[in-house]
């Protein structure tokens, strides 16, 4: 569970980040391409569906290691496969962005949650089945 309560630690900063970003805080360096200061409209809905994208991982990691049971059998097993590919992508993505504060705040962060995503894919961190 170590690995899905850091998940959800780091998933909770970045949803804190994108609602401000939906609310039009100046923090548009920092993503979407850093193009912007404020976001326009369109891409404040993206932040805001970020924030959806990012509870639905959380339930899909905290079914994975087994603390809830939301998803059908073994579907979780192999989201968490596509979330840890998912952020391999982000990686690339962020480290080719043209602003230089996406890329050294969002590089970090998305390597952490590969990490994570993959050790929690891997079955670390699962509760033990019931005997």
């Amino acid at each position: 569970m170590p690995f899905a309560l850091g998940l959800t630690v780091v998933l909770a900063l970045l949803a804190a980040f994108q609602i401000a970003l939906a609310l039009g805080a100046p923090l548009g360096r920092f993503a979407w391409g850093g193009q912007h200061r404020v976001l326009p409209p369109r891409l404040r809905v993206g932040s805001a569906v970020s924030v959806l994208i990012y509870v639905l991982i959380d339930l899909i990691a905290w079914d994975r290691v087994g603390a809830i049971a939301l998803f059908p059998a073994g579907f979780a097993e192999v989201a968490m496969w596509v979330i840890f590919a998912y952020f391999m992508l982000g990686i690339l993505m962020n480290a080719v962005s043209r602003s230089k504060p996406e890329r050294f705040t969002m590089v970090p962060v998305t390597i952490v949650l590969a990490v994570l995503s993959l050790f929690i894919a891997l079955g670390y961190g699962a509760l033990a089945a019931p005997a």
